[in-house]
């Protein structure tokens, strides 16, 4: 099941918020800090907890320029498996759309129990994206 965040909407060009979202470095900035913690991070690979679904480890497995970045949770580093999509279309220079789109790989019972915190998450983060000043 895959569980999508509202679409944002952005003033930063695509190729502002593309450049940003594919250095796990920046992420610290959006991720909504009252869901992540323990948060640890280089160019290509973060790590961080997230209550209840617990410790994860992601690495960035696709890109396409300037319009997504897809995103995947390293197996024997994570306490689930996931893949994150991160979208964006260009309306204009000033004009970018985003969605957040997670998909769990876990039992029913735990996606019952994680659904609410995981579209929280999600739509936490283009909150920040839609706030954000990636000109900067």
């Amino acid at each position: 099941m895959k569980i999508e965040s509202r679409i944002g909407k952005s003033t930063s060009s695509d190729r502002q918020i593309y450049g940003f979202l594919t250095d796990f470095n920046n992420f610290e900035r959006i991720i909504p800090a009252d869901r992540v913690s323990q948060w640890e991070s280089s160019a290509d690979r973060c790590s961080f907890r997230v209550d209840p679904v617990g410790k994860a480890t992601l690495e960035i497995v696709e890109k396409k320029p300037c319009s997504l970045v897809k995103i995947a949770s390293v197996p024997e580093l994570s306490s689930y498996s996931f893949i994150i999509w991160i979208q964006l279309k260009r309306m204009n220079e000033q004009d970018t759309r985003v969605r957040v789109t997670i998909e769990p790989h876990v039992n029913r019972f735990l996606l019952s129990m994680i659904k609410s915190p995981l579209k929280q998450l999600v739509d936490g983060i283009v909150d920040q994206i839609e706030k954000f000043d990636f000109s900067q």
